[in-house]
């Protein structure tokens, strides 16, 4: 009697069998590239960020006053919403890693130029080229992190990188601002490039090679334009993202002179806000994840609560240091409306993704502006955050507009 033989799987059967290691593999790896990408993150909050806590310092150096000097915040913001756009469509046929390596190297080159400025224009042009970089980083950063995360975690892996300009926050800014002080503001700058640089070894190293998407032209790119829900994702950025910066922007002295903070306390209160932003980013993934739309309104509201409350616990050290802390917990609605971004985008994700990041910082520019216009009319300090309260209803209202336009595209499918 002979023993029936047991056919043996073809090489196809086996290829298609999961391998048990291949998730502990998967998760390797996007760890090492979100540890790779997070540090350029961090490199890039800490320089978009620490120069609000320097502000005094650059005024009395260039010979300008506080609100003028704020310009430099605008000039940066200015940069990432032109370069965003701009160079996610020139470079949409390079390769993911590439890119992010010359993108840092840019980002390195700006600091380490700002740090040399001799005067307030040279300062502002400078710090424009500087934030060319920023978007673009950010969204290509967010579509590997995405591309490398498991179904259904996409809000959380794109968390994980923003947590190095979250995290920024909490270390970075507070070492660079003690630079500043001790030092000048000059030195911060050059530690700021120093990190870039070391996220560049970093990048090329941990973040595997992804080559550009099939078809993937200027042209594509340009297609995230004719799409309505991404101009609206954009404008909730643009409006409801501006009252932290509005608040944030003039930190320092609201903190010092409102509030009566002993200048060797702003390190730590500004760690604070960092505490705040990692809080908040790592809340607002995880409720991205569960429900998308209910995290973006609930957020606007959120922020409505935070910034008019800014107004009242601003006269003492103590809830001034806690409302500081909330302040950091707006940024939860990056993530949301990064994934937000990626899902009406179409074909067009480089540049989706990267207009977040110009939405952020149009943001940037018009909180610290419009609040830079209120406390030269003299409305005080504090009148930034009823600024920020008016920016987050706006934003709330085209957010309003988002969702009847969805549903309107519903009913007429």
């Amino acid at each position: 009697m002979t023993t029936p033989s047991i056919p043996s799987p073809s090489p196809d059967a086996l290829a298609a069998t999961p391998s048990p290691a291949a998730p502990a593999r998967d998760d390797r790896t996007l760890l090492r590239a979100v540890l790779a990408l997070g540090l350029g993150g961090f490199s890039i909050g800490t320089g978009e960020f620490v120069i609000m806590g320097l502000l005094p310092e650059v005024a009395r150096d260039i010979g300008v006053s506080i609100p003028q000097a704020g310009h430099v915040i605008s000039a940066y913001a200015l940069g990432v919403v032109i370069g965003a756009p701009v160079l996610a469509v020139l470079a949409a046929g390079w390769g993911r890693r590439a890119l992010l390596i010359a993108l840092m190297g840019v980002y390195a080159l700006g600091n380490f130029a700002s740090a040399m400025a001799p005067g307030y224009l040279s300062l502002n042009v400078l710090r424009f080229v500087t934030g060319l970089p920023h978007g673009t980083y950010f969204g290509v950063a967010a579509l590997v992190a995405a591309s490398l995360a498991p179904p259904g975690r996409r809000a959380h892996a794109v968390g994980l990188v923003m947590l190095g300009l979250t995290g920024a926050t909490l270390l970075g800014v507070p070492i660079a601002a003690w630079l500043g002080q001790v030092f000048g503001w000059r030195a911060a700058f050059v530690f700021v490039g120093l990190i870039a640089v070391a996220a560049m070894a970093m990048v090329r190293r941990g973040v595997p090679y992804q080559p550009p998407a099939e078809g993937a032209s200027p042209w594509r790119e340009l297609g995230a334009l004719r799409r309505k829900q991404v101009w609206l994702t954009l404008g909730i950025g643009a409006i409801g993202f501006g009252g932290m910066f509005s608040v944030f922007s003039y930190i320092k002295p609201t903190l010092t002179e409102v509030a009566g903070l002993p200048l060797a306390g702003v390190p730590l209160v500004l760690a604070l806000f960092g505490a705040g932003m990692v809080a908040g980013n790592l809340v607002g993934a995880r409720l991205a994840d569960k429900s998308l739309m209910r995290t973006i309104g609930g957020l606007l509201l959120w922020s409505i609560v935070v910034l008019g409350g800014f107004v009242f616990a601003a006269h003492h050290v103590v809830t001034a240091a806690a409302a500081t802390f909330l302040l950091g917990t707006v940024v939860a609605i990056g993530p949301a409306l990064q994934i937000r971004l990626m899902d009406v985008a179409g074909e067009a994700q480089t540049l989706a993704a990267a207009l977040n990041h110009s939405a952020f910082n149009c943001a940037n520019a018009l909180g610290a502006w419009l609040g830079g216009v209120a406390i030269t009319a003299g409305l005080g300090w504090t009148s930034t955050g009823w600024v920020g309260v008016l920016l987050a209803l706006g934003g709330l209202a085209v957010f309003g507009w988002s969702l009847a336009a969805d549903r309107a595209g519903r009913a007429a499918g």
